[in-house]
């Protein structure tokens, strides 16, 4: 049975004439008729009574008129459907970020991508860029935002570098300045009580190597928590942080925000997608968004 013959009866019933439904159909009349007689040979039944000017339908044609009217109903539906989604009118993007720039990159371009394409809903996931990866891999996330290097380098995943981030340090207002300038160095942190993210956290783990590298262990006043909990904290004089400039920009009222000496803590940060499924279209379209902002 073939959809095309499907649309051929539907218009015959319609009409009651098979003249007018190959016009209808824009077809010629005997190719119609032909392949109405093929659907007749194959559901194994007479569709219509012929006679001469009178076209009528049998018990057959009966039970089956329903059924084609929504197969091809379901058809324009599905057609309408995938239309919409290639010109970006609905859809859905499962995005991963790391907690970090859920906070500072991601309000304002979401806002954008929102106002311009407000039938997409947007999906968020927060994360490691551990669980991120894995995530993207088991096909659960469309597109991710990860710092470079990942974790567990993938062949699977394609990266594209979108941005490197200075760190800096959040004090209490209210606290002595780590250090004695303007900036302050990693050395400097050496007996400060630290905030600390919990363990997975990208930022943690970049902190606490870059103090081994200066040959002290970190002091933890607290620890455990995510971006605004790390925050929250420091603005209540338990410590001071290690924080992306992004978001101590952003959220820095009742912070005090203290560059790193050079050559101080960067961080990449990039979008990944799996290499093997290219990204939805509405995907794809925020990837532009992000790498243009």
């Amino acid at each position: 049975m073939q959809f095309q013959q499907l649309q051929y009866f539907v218009a015959v019933a319609e009409t009651r004439h098979f003249t007018r439904a190959a016009d209808l159909v824009h077809v010629a009349q005997p190719s119609l008729s032909q392949q109405i007689k093929a659907l007749e040979r194959e559901l194994g039944a007479d569709l219509f009574l012929r006679a001469r000017g009178n076209i009528t339908l049998t018990d057959a044609g009966e039970a089956l008129l329903p059924l084609a009217r929504r197969i091809l109903a379901d058809a324009d539906t599905a057609r309408h459907e995938v239309q919409e989604l290639a010109q970006l009118r609905s859809g859905r993007i499962r995005l991963g970020a790391t907690p970090s720039l859920c906070t500072g990159l991601l309000p304002d371009v979401l806002r954008a991508f929102h106002d311009r394409y407000p039938g997409i809903q947007l999906l968020i996931e927060e994360g490691g860029s551990h669980d991120l990866v894995r995530e993207l891999a088991r096909g659960a996330l469309d597109l991710a935002l990860v710092v470079l290097p990942l974790p567990t380098p993938s062949p699977a995943l394609t990266t594209v570098e979108l941005l490197r981030e200075d760190l800096v340090v959040v004090s209490s207002p209210e606290a002595p300045v780590p250090g004695r300038g303007r900036t302050v160095r990693i050395s400097d942190l050496e007996g400060e009580r630290l905030v600390m993210f919990r363990h997975g956290y990208d930022l943690r783990e970049l902190t606490v190597a870059a103090c081994r590298a200066e040959g002290f262990e970190p002091d933890f006043a607290v620890e455990g928590g995510e971006m605004d909990a790390v925050l929250g904290f420091v603005r209540a004089g338990l410590g001071v942080a290690v924080v992306p400039r992004m978001v101590a920009t952003k959220s820095g009222r009742g912070l005090r925000v203290t560059p790193l000496a050079r050559p101080g803590l960067h961080r990449t940060i990039a979008l990944a997608h799996r290499s093997d499924v290219a990204p939805p279209r509405a995907a794809r379209e925020l990837q532009r968004m992000l790498l243009e902002r």
